[in-house]
């Protein structure tokens, strides 16, 4: 990668793609290298054919929704720094995107200065998310699945994804280049720390931890 930081600002509002374009170019010199995706396929497309220093990333997209992007990209072995920027500006929002992986929280509310501090801070590999009230981190079924979440290592991260996608054993083996009793040896290490019983217990954790009820459009 060169010297110049490379950014993957992932929304499909090409206005807020632009706006955030140009926060990167008022805040930094020389200006980092801004390449922008409509959506998570593109994003994917973008990561595998270059290596960027962090990523912006809105919740709500064509083909994704709720925290499902942040899931599938830090299920990426080679996942950079993601920061999630959305309209959604709730504590429980904030709780679940820290526990599945992001490195920092951007409400699309905040002002041009504030936008500028918080992307210096994601550059220099900081973590950012707004303060809230001591009473307003709720622990609901969906940050206490995402906490469960949090614990599996990358791997067991791919496999649970591929088991959300109906894979086999003998296909999630092949996709990720490793034996089936290995694949298996997985699954029960997964099963003890999401503390459930069989495949379909471990999806419903998954599938909470990815979607939380109180959202707003983003």
């Amino acid at each position: 990668m060169s010297d110049t930081p490379r950014v993957l600002i992932v929304d499909d509002h090409p206005l807020f793609r632009d706006a955030l374009e140009a926060a990167l170019a008022s805040t930094f010199d020389p200006t980092p290298q801004a390449v922008g995706a409509a959506s998570l396929k593109d994003a994917l497309t973008a990561l595998d054919e270059g290596a960027f220093n962090l990523v912006l990333l809105d919740l709500n997209l064509g083909d994704t929704a709720k925290f499902d992007g942040l899931v599938t990209l830090r299920n990426r072995p080679d996942c950079p720094p993601v920061y999630v920027v959305s309209a959604t500006e709730t504590p429980s929002a904030y709780g679940q995107a820290k526990s599945l992986g992001a490195a920092g929280y951007v409400p699309k509310s905040l002002s041009m200065e504030d936008l500028s501090a918080v992307l210096v801070t994601a550059l220099d590999g900081g973590t950012w998310f707004p303060e809230v009230g001591e009473d307003s981190g709720a622990d609901n079924a969906a940050n206490d699945a995402a906490r469960r979440l949090a614990d599996l290592t990358p791997a067991q991260r791919r496999v649970l994804t591929h088991l959300s996608d109906g894979l086999l054993n003998k296909q999630i083996a092949f996709e990720m280049g490793i034996s089936e009793a290995t694949v298996k040896a997985h699954l029960t290490a997964i099963f003890r720390k999401l503390g459930t019983n069989n495949r379909t217990q471990a999806l419903l954790v998954y599938k909470a931890a990815a979607n939380i009820d109180d959202h707003s459009a983003a």
